[in-house]
């Protein structure tokens, strides 16, 4: 009996092993757009499950079993108006599933936009999404990657995120020597902010990335309903029509956008659910339409 349960016990072990973090630096070098500072956690705000302040941005990695591997990769960015991080439930918990049904994984700790740590908070979180498809693409052949079968994907004001890095990939903020694509080959949006638009934006998260009275030049190059083009990534996005904290428009808007650029899409509208709808859900079920409109998209196979 005990050699039953001992057995059992290291099956186990490797199996998470096989799935365990590994956590890395975004940056080997200096972080690019930060400013010296000495934070403090808010006292009084802790929550496990959720980050609020990240000085140095980090992906964890969650690699599939090698025989189970299909090749394709998903960086995930949760969401949390760009003032916090949903970092277990959006990302921890989803990256855990892809690695479990074949896909590598890797949970974004992105900067939290702060003008006492970067000099152009705008730019950090779009800077860090950028480093991180630049990393995973980089090191395609360590992890067992396709280099041409990895997306991003992003829930409420981590959507937006995501967003903006598959709309302004042409346009690099980050050191790139090597020439490494940053165009993320697909896009996963879960309820997302897309525009920064007055009656349409989620009023923190537009606060929280461009400030309390950005210039309309500004607005629009962060409302990314209007970025689209041609080379935009193929997309998937879900959404509920009784969001009351981001309204459904952004992803219709989004969804009619890529339509219009001929950008192959999927628009999912779930009449109830609210705003995230999906953490209610096991993360298979929620997650069995995406892998579907994957196998759609050849990303993996059936």
């Amino acid at each position: 009996m005990k050699v039953i349960i001992t057995t059992v016990l290291f099956a186990a072990i490797l199996s998470t092993f096989a799935m365990a973090q590994d956590t890395i630096s975004l940056y080997a070098g200096a972080i690019p757009n930060s400013r010296p500072n000495r934070m403090t956690f808010p006292v009084g705000h802790i929550t496990p499950g959720l980050v609020y302040q990240v000085i140095h941005p980090m992906l964890e990695v969650y690699l599939p079993e090698k025989e189970n591997a299909t090749g394709a990769a998903v960086i995930i960015c949760p969401g949390g108006a760009y003032k916090v991080l949903t970092y277990e439930a959006e990302g921890v918990r989803t990256a855990k599933q892809f690695a479990k049904d074949g896909i590598a994984a890797f949970v974004l700790k992105y900067r939290l936009p702060d003008d006492s740590t970067m000099t152009d908070k705008k730019m950090g979180p779009l800077q860090d999404a950028q480093q991180a498809i630049k990393l995973v693409r980089g090191n395609a052949l360590r992890w067992n990657i396709d280099k041409n079968r990895i997306g991003i994907m992003g829930f409420s004001a981590g959507g937006h995120l995501a967003a903006t890095a598959a709309t302004h990939f042409q346009f690099p903020v980050i050191r790139n020597g090597d020439s490494i694509s940053l165009r993320p080959d697909f896009l996963i949006l879960i309820y997302p902010v897309i525009s920064m638009k007055d009656g349409l934006t989620h009023a923190d998260s537009r606060t929280n990335l461009l400030g309390s009275n950005p210039s309309r030049q500004v607005i629009d190059e962060f409302s990314e309903e209007l970025q689209v083009n041609d080379d935009t990534p193929p997309a998937y996005i879900t959404h509920a029509g009784d969001d009351q904290l981001v309204d459904v428009d952004n992803s219709i808007l989004f969804y009619e956008s890529l339509r219009r650029h001929h950008v192959r899409a999927e628009l999912h509208i779930y009449p109830k659910g609210g705003h995230g709808f999906v953490l209610s859900q096991p993360a298979a079920e929620w997650m069995a339409p995406v892998y579907k409109w994957m196998i759609i998209e050849k990303l993996i196979e059936k």
